[in-house]
């Protein structure tokens, strides 16, 4: 009894003086966030068509460049350490050289309207398509239905464009082979529901190192017309294509806010500059920009002191995130966080996608049920050997859920799926969130522009993620003390979730108490992880109560496991 009163005694002192830290934080978020400042940027970036090394994809982290001067961050001269705001731009040699599009259209012989132009249709042309001669081509077009692609041999295709329902890359790659001119594929998720949206094109790309052909992607628009027009007799297309392939350097643009106490430990965020979007990605950029600007602004006038370091960086998606973390071993050390910004500025009413923090390898990923649910993205292969347990997850989730209700914005999460910034923080073993929008019916076509993205978005998801990073980067003991209260809150209903759904489950004969006994065990050992995680919250080391805290939400989400493994007997 003695022992009860004193658990019972100290989870109540440690819940007393778990106040909400974020507030303080939250009011110089919004006052503070210019979502003017980020659609004006992202207006900048998604009017070039952007892969690393080329015209478009330079513009944007140049002009990113002078926003960070304008709000104070200086040019390093050696080292980042050497100032409060510093900035970097970091340059590569490509191994391949760079592609950018120009021009393009397609008309079919006899009829004034063309079949696509690039001016309404910036995606129809393949990534590494090379250029036609400057006045077109024209050349007969032949239907190949594509369960007939694997014998394209047998017929006469030389000097001809080959038309088919399937990926433009795979229709070229047998095509181009047999002596085909150039390809226009089809190929479009129903999620983009292009008899809807029907002049929507997916961006993609051909294997073309030789530099020789050419392929088009077409819209369901284009390519109905394009049927009708064969099934009346043969037909021919003018084709003229414009692109430019050269040699180039890759540039990452990284910011620094130097931490005061622990410099070396560091919150570091990515968006992704490459691909020829609004949402995706120019609505990253433009966010992350607004973000560097109100954080210098906010050190600079005394209103923050971040005693971790604060890092921004913008460059190839995946690809430089990746390589921040890998090419230097002493400062991967020091990276405590992750956070990727992709696709964070969507007008959900146009577009139909939800904002989505994408979890951590939780649980869900491998039950998921209930109310988890993958997007159409498609679930990962994670097994229980990848969970991540840690408080990362649910201190996020609290975070944008409390900016949802203070902004009447929707919030929603998805287990983990992967293949955005997010997962080079994973692989080595750092807690890293993606925040995103999903499914989005212009998700990678040329109907993503910038009139898709809202403003106010935008500001929801930079007052959420800066927020996460202020109360992470000046964390003392009260903000895990608060955090514990907060974990162990979440673990508490999860359980009783996961309870509920297993009771369902073995009462509907669908499962059995071995089973569902396996799954609650595996969320409750998840939760009492994630908690000793907390113990590496605060800048400094106070007392020993966040241990002996975290030691008594431990047992209690032990004591819950337990007696629902019980009760399912």
């Amino acid at each position: 009894m003695k022992r009860l009163l004193l658990i019972a005694l100290l989870l109540y002192t440690s819940h007393s003086f778990a106040q909400d830290p974020t507030f303080t934080y939250f009011d110089l978020t919004r006052k503070g966030f210019n979502e003017k400042n980020a659609l004006k940027t992202a207006a900048f970036v998604e009017q070039y068509w952007r892969l690393p090394g080329n015209k478009g994809f330079n513009e944007s982290i140049y002009y990113v460049e002078n926003l960070l001067k304008e709000a104070g961050f200086v040019k390093e001269q050696n080292d980042e350490a050497e100032g409060l705001l510093t900035y970097r731009i970091e340059k590569r040699p490509m191994k391949q050289n760079t592609w950018e599009p120009v021009n393009a259209a397609i008309s079919i012989e006899g009829e004034h309207e063309p079949l696509l132009e690039f001016k309404t249709n910036r995606n129809m042309i393949t990534i590494n398509s090379a250029s036609t001669p400057p006045d077109g081509i024209m050349a007969e077009v032949i239907y190949i239905n594509p369960t007939e692609i694997s014998s394209i041999e047998d017929k006469d295709v030389k000097g001809k464009i080959v038309f088919s329902e399937i990926g433009s890359g795979r229709l070229f790659n047998v095509a181009i082979n047999a002596g085909a001119l150039g390809v226009l594929g089809y190929a479009m998720p129903a999620y983009t529901q292009p008899e809807k949206h029907q002049t929507s094109i997916q961006f993609s790309g051909i294997n073309n190192p030789d530099n020789n052909g050419w392929a088009i992607n077409l819209s369901f628009k284009a390519k109905e017309r394009l049927k009708k027009a064969l099934a009346k007799g043969p037909v021919k297309l003018n084709v003229t294509i414009q692109t430019n392939s050269y040699a180039s350097e890759e540039l990452t643009i990284v910011a620094n806010i130097k931490g005061k106490t622990n410099p070396n430990e560091r919150f570091v965020y990515s968006a992704h500059v490459q691909e020829p979007g609004a949402n995706d990605n120019a609505s990253g950029v433009g966010t992350l920009a607004e973000m560097a600007r109100l954080s210098a602004s906010l050190v600079k006038s005394g209103k923050l002191i971040p005693q971790r370091t604060l890092t921004f960086l913008w460059g190839d998606e995946i690809v430089s995130t990746q390589r921040y973390i890998k090419e230097n071993n002493e400062r991967a050390k020091g990276i405590m966080w992750g956070m990727s910004l992709d696709m964070v500025g969507e007008n959900t009413e146009k577009t139909g996608g939800s904002f989505l923090i994408e979890k951590m390898p939780d649980p869900s990923a491998i039950w998921t049920r209930g109310n988890d649910k993958h997007s159409e993205w498609g679930a990962g292969d994670v097994k229980e050997k990848d969970l991540f347990p840690h408080y990362y997850n649910d201190l996020v989730m609290k975070i944008c859920t409390d900016q949802g209700k203070h902004a009447n914005w929707k919030v929603n999460y998805n287990p983990f799926e992967g293949g955005s910034d997010h997962t080079p923080f994973l692989k080595s073993k750092i807690p890293g969130l993606l925040l995103w929008h999903f499914t989005d019916v212009f998700y990678h076509t040329d109907n993503d522009r910038i009139d898709k993205v809202s403003a106010v978005t935008m500001k929801n998801v930079g007052i959420s993620a800066l927020t996460t990073a202020y109360l992470l980067t000046t964390a003392d003991e009260s903000t895990a003390l608060f955090t514990i209260n907060e974990v162990k809150t979440a673990a508490l209903i999860r359980l009783k979730t996961e309870f509920d759904l297993s009771k369902q489950a073995i009462n509907n004969g669908t499962s059995n108490v071995s089973q569902e006994g396996h799954i609650i065990s595996t969320w409750g050992k998840y939760y009492t992880d994630a908690l000793a995680t907390i113990s590496s919250i605060p800048v400094k080391t106070e007392t020993t109560r966040i241990g002996s805290t975290i030691k008594y939400a431990v047992l209690e989400v032990e004591k819950q496991t337990n007696q629902y493994l019980e009760d399912l007997k």
